[in-house]
């Protein structure tokens, strides 16, 4: 049950996600043509960037509010400020999804950031071998993981929604 108080909220949220799953349905040739082996992280964040800082208003690497009693600040790769102390963080990852743990890592950030209550988090469909089979298939995994924190009372976080998009 979603709380009144952040109906609006969401309904804005869930706005920029619609604009921004069209978008990767409306360039995922350009997005193939850039996802491929060893292809550098920074490629497919700077595809991304275009829509999210350009036309979608968010800032890049934005350094946000610490957490009071922790030493590091959250630097996520892209920040959209909803309202004083209510945010997106939109996180772009790729080759490290899943076996280095990124999303969780995104998921902390986003649990620890006072200025974040939502995260979208960009992850491939598939990420490939040399020969162009698929090494892995970071999507499924990340929905599953991350869905596990929501739902559950005992398992909650301080992230209102969690938007997962794979390309």
């Amino acid at each position: 049950m979603i709380p009144t108080e952040y109906a609006l909220e969401l309904a804005a949220v869930d706005a920029l996600a619609l604009r921004l799953a069209s978008h990767i349905t409306e360039t995922r040739d350009d997005i193939a043509a850039i996802h491929v082996h060893n292809a550098k992280s920074l490629a497919v964040q700077s595809h991304f960037s275009r829509l999210l800082r350009l036309e979608m208003g968010f800032g890049e690497e934005v350094v946000l509010t610490p957490q009071s009693g922790f030493v590091t600040q959250a630097r996520p790769d892209f920040f959209f400020r909803l309202s004083p102390g209510r945010g997106v963080i939109a996180e772009v990852e790729r080759g490290g999804t899943t076996t280095n743990n990124h999303d969780l890592k995104d998921l902390w950030k986003a649990h620890l950031s006072p200025d974040s209550h939502h995260l979208f988090l960009i992850v491939p469909w598939n990420n490939w071998k040399a020969d162009g089979t698929a090494r892995e298939r970071p999507f499924q995994l990340v929905a599953r993981r991350i869905g596990a924190f929501f739902g559950d009372p005992r398992r909650e976080i301080d992230v209102l929604s969690a938007h997962i998009f794979a390309y």
